[in-house]
């Protein structure tokens, strides 16, 4: 369920369903406790009844049965069993190890696996007595039973069973659970399918509001509008501010894109100029040592800065479409042979052992070589940088369905959950002091441009990482889309 439209629709179906099973269950709970209510005083009576009969009939008459003439069973004696005749209901008087002493008329009527089963009912009767529940076959369905010991009738009796079907009860529970199981889905069904029709149709306005949206979210549509309706309602009104913002946000990124652009071009002229007479200074064999130390500190934050104001000019020009790839036919193992060198020089400087794993066959790719060698130097850069000495840093490519993967890995100190999504941020950095070393500050922007010339190129790039255990980032480029 990705939509408000669906969500609205099942969560209406939802509360509708619940509030159907509540009012079932209550109905149910209250009928059902009712009808056990009047079912278990009935049977009771009924066990208490038949009680009385057989003491008093013991107490005048010493026994209240006799062998049967033909089996010899024990059976009550006639005058006995015609009183219990006009009892209704299932009644069994049972004898010591479960004998059958007297069947009422409706329970005679039972077939023999009901009638046994209601036999095996008085088993282990309880002292008090012991209601309860059986199911019997159909067509008599669940009989509300009580079980009463009898001792006041002789060694003979031991126990009564009384039972009531519940099927005579004109709503039972059982009957009303069934009807509620057999409506609530047609009722829930219907339900959703009104529910998702007038949710549809009240959030017309915010899906074509949403279609706008998105052909704008480039950063390069904000001179489009949404379509105002002409209601005065909520959705009107949202249309109006988000035009109002957009308009805003327009003129942000007109402004902010222009002063990008200018400023790192006219700084870059003077910044050169500058770099050029440090550098002059520095080779003169007259300079003292104290001048040279300051001097080549200058040197480097100078070299920093024509490093930052060539990572805002790149961006600038590549947020207005201004920054083209020159494709060419590249053999990616080739691109990583050469990295290979360069790699091998900065794990030797930080003390950092770089392998850079070239695949044996040729991987020939359309792409701007310049910029793909960029991304995977500043992935690998970042990776020497943050890892501590005799560490490890690992530089794989596979081909993988159609795509090529690149992976750089490393066991460096890693990234903390809070962050990885804000790593591919312009000029985010994390905590300076995780830094392996102060000699290679960064200006922030390395991940920034990489994300963008792995998304020019057709491509992605996903970083994994745990704090202390190390940092995985993964460039994907599409042979395919790169090949003519």
């Amino acid at each position: 369920m990705q939509t408000i439209r669906e969500r609205l629709a099942v969560g209406y179906a939802m509360a509708l369903g619940a509030t159907i099973v509540l009012f079932g269950a209550i109905i149910y709970f209250v009928q059902g406790s009712q009808v056990f209510a009047e079912l278990d005083s009935r049977v009771r009576l009924e066990s208490d009844l038949i009680a009385a009969i057989l003491g008093e009939s013991y107490r005048a008459r010493d026994t209240v049965v006799v062998p049967d003439a033909q089996t010899g069973d024990l059976v009550l004696t006639p005058d006995v069993a015609s009183l219990l005749e006009g009892v209704p209901g299932y009644v069994i008087v049972v004898g010591r190890g479960r004998t059958l002493i007297h069947l009422s008329a409706d329970a005679r009527a039972l077939p023999f696996a009901s009638a046994q089963a209601l036999i095996d009912l008085a088993e282990r009767p309880d002292t008090t007595g012991r209601f309860g529940l059986v199911d019997l076959p159909a067509p008599l369905g669940p009989v509300r039973y009580f079980v009463r010991p009898i001792t006041e009738a002789g060694p003979e009796v031991t126990a009564v069973v009384s039972g009531a079907p519940t099927s005579g009860f004109v709503v039972s529970p059982p009957r009303l659970l069934t009807a509620m199981l057999w409506t609530a889905p047609f009722v829930i069904a219907a339900s959703i399918i009104i529910g998702y029709l007038l949710v549809g149709r009240t959030l017309r306005p915010v899906n074509q509001i949403v279609d706008e949206v998105e052909a704008i979210t480039d950063g390069r549509s904000l001179h489009r509008r949404l379509a105002e309706p002409g209601v005065q309602d909520e959705f009107g009104r949202l249309s109006r501010t988000l035009n109002a913002m957009l308009a805003r946000l327009e003129q942000s990124f007109r402004l902010l894109r222009r002063f990008t652009a200018d400023a790192s071009h006219e700084l870059k002229t003077p910044l050169t100029v500058l770099r050029s007479g440090i550098e002059r200074s520095i080779t003169h064999p007259e300079t003292p040592p104290d001048v040279m130390a300051m001097l080549e500190e200058t040197l480097f934050e100078v070299n920093r800065m024509a490093e930052l104001v060539d990572a805002l000019l790149t961006l600038a020009r590549a947020d207005e479409g201004r920054a083209p790839l020159h494709l060419d036919h590249v053999d990616l193992c080739e691109l990583l042979s050469e990295m290979a060198e360069t790699a091998g020089i900065l794990g030797e400087q930080a003390g950092v052992q770089v392998a850079v794993a070239v695949p044996p066959d040729p991987v020939l790719m359309r792409l701007d070589r310049g910029r793909v060698r960029q991304l995977l130097m500043n992935l690998l850069t970042n990776a020497v940088k943050y890892t501590p000495p005799e560490g490890s840093v690992w530089v794989d490519a596979a081909r993988d369905d159609g795509q090529v993967v690149v992976t750089v890995r490393d066991t460096g100190i890693g990234i903390a959950p809070g962050d990885l999504p804000h790593i591919f941020d312009r000029f985010w950095r994390a905590d300076p002091a995780r830094s392996r070393t102060g000699m290679r500050p960064g200006v922030g922007l390395g991940l920034a441009i990489s994300k963008w010339i792995a998304e020019a190129h057709g491509g992605s790039i996903e970083v994994q990482s745990r704090a202390g255990r190390g940092t995985t980032f993964t460039v994907t480029l599409p042979v395919e889309m790169n090949q003519e």
